[in-house]
């Protein structure tokens, strides 16, 4: 659904210490199956040679106005054409300038200022310019640079961050650029079709941990992937994504709103909270069914004997949901070790859901790659065993699909 491979690609570099994570996003695009052609200014190539991004790319590197590689000598016209995506990254203030006054002073900025518009000039397709900006955090709260930014989004480009954190000045604060991986997801998001667009996502993930003294607990080896991936996969679907997680150490995705919880006490109380003018509930994560009925206040000590526990029910969060009378369309999901299809189909109808989403254990539960099976009024629908995001992304245009026909 978003794959980058086939897609050719020009990517920008100006004058920042950052253009070092500019080889690193080179790499991964290329890893992903893109054609990549880098465009160096003079400033950049301070940076990293163009023999870097040579041997990154497998493609010539592209540094002079006056270049006459091309057969007309114009490479800053038909290096976009037929391009599906030019990117500047690091993209310095002085370069959002350039982009603001439509300068045209050297390859890469030429080459922005004449990319394929739709509708323009008879071109056959539009070419997305995304800048992922990198500046010291003074010049980024510059006003003339926000001013800038402000105008870039009214003209229609992408602007990707910039984060926060660490800067080669010693400071700290906003204006470092994304990382490279960052960057790359961001890509692959704007490539998916909007199926969620103008609709807002609850989802729950991870595990959660009931505790029995203050150092220990029950839980379960669920490691939250499949949720955050499809927190992710819904984000790039055009949805509003609020994610409730419980201890896990996953990367929240770009654009999802996360809650950590701990228990499945909190996880309730956070769910509820969260819910009104929710279109979608899906409950991912792995809640511990029990918890202990009276947890110790000090550590439980060692005595040799038989430990007994009073463990009591959890709240089945999915199950009072699904039974509100304003519930969202609500997905479960069903992890068993066998008889996958008796107990999803038996759940999805116990507990009145659109959707649930089966599983065996040992097919993906902790691990990277995953296979399911969808279960709805229509019957089984079974995914084929891939990645977890593009799992997840198969089950986002299930959902889709199903709600356009509500």
């Amino acid at each position: 659904m978003a794959s980058l491979s086939g897609k050719r690609i020009v990517l920008g570099v100006t004058g920042g210490i950052a253009a070092y994570k500019s080889a690193e996003l080179t790499r991964l695009l290329v890893k992903a199956g893109a054609m990549v052609d880098v465009v160096l200014t003079e400033a950049g190539a301070r940076f990293v040679g163009a023999t870097t991004f040579q041997a990154l790319s497998g493609r010539p590197v592209w540094t002079s106005l006056w270049d006459e590689r091309m057969p007309n000598a114009m490479a800053h016209i038909d290096l976009t054409r037929g391009a599906d995506l030019l990117l500047v990254v690091p993209a310095t203030a002085n370069f959002l300038v350039k982009l603001v006054h439509g300068m045209a002073d050297d390859l890469l900025s030429t080459l922005c200022l004449a990319r394929p518009r739709a509708g323009v000039d008879g071109a056959l397709r539009d070419c997305p310019l995304f800048v992922a900006p990198a500046m010291n955090r003074q010049m980024w709260e510059s006003p003339a640079t926000q001013r800038n930014v402000t105008q870039l989004r009214d003209d229609g480009l992408h602007i990707l961050g910039p984060g926060s954190g660490d800067q080669a000045c010693g400071e700290m604060g906003d204006g470092r650029m994304l990382e490279a991986a960052e960057i790359f997801a961001a890509l692959e998001a704007s490539l998916c079709p909007k199926l969620l667009a103008r609709k807002r996502v609850l989802l729950t993930a991870g595990p959660t941990f009931e505790a029995l003294d203050p150092v220990r607990g029950l839980t379960n080896s669920s490691s939250g992937k499949m949720g955050f991936a499809l927190a992710r996969a819904c984000a790039e679907a055009g949805a509003e994504v609020t994610l409730v997680a419980g201890p896990v150490t996953q990367t929240t995705p770009a654009g999802v709103t996360r809650i950590d919880v701990t228990s499945a006490l909190q996880m309730r109380d956070a769910v509820l909270a969260n819910l009104g003018g929710q279109n979608v509930f899906i409950a991912v994560a792995a809640v511990a069914d029990y918890r202990p009925a009276a947890p110790a206040d000090h550590k439980i000590k060692k005595s040799g004997q038989p430990l007994s526990i009073e463990l009591v029910p959890n709240p089945d969060i999915l199950a009072e949901v699904a039974s509100r009378s304003d519930a969202p369309f609500c997905v479960g999901f069903a992890a068993e070790s066998r008889n996958l299809a008796e107990y999803a189909e038996g759940k999805r109808k116990a507990k009145n859901l659109a959707l649930v989403v089966g599983n065996l254990v040992q097919d993906g539960l902790g691990g990277d790659i995953n296979a399911v099976t969808l279960f709805d009024a229509a019957g089984a629908h079974p995914l084929p065993a891939a990645e977890k995001l593009e799992v997840a992304r198969g089950i986002v245009a299930h959902i889709a699909s199903m709600l356009a026909t509500r």
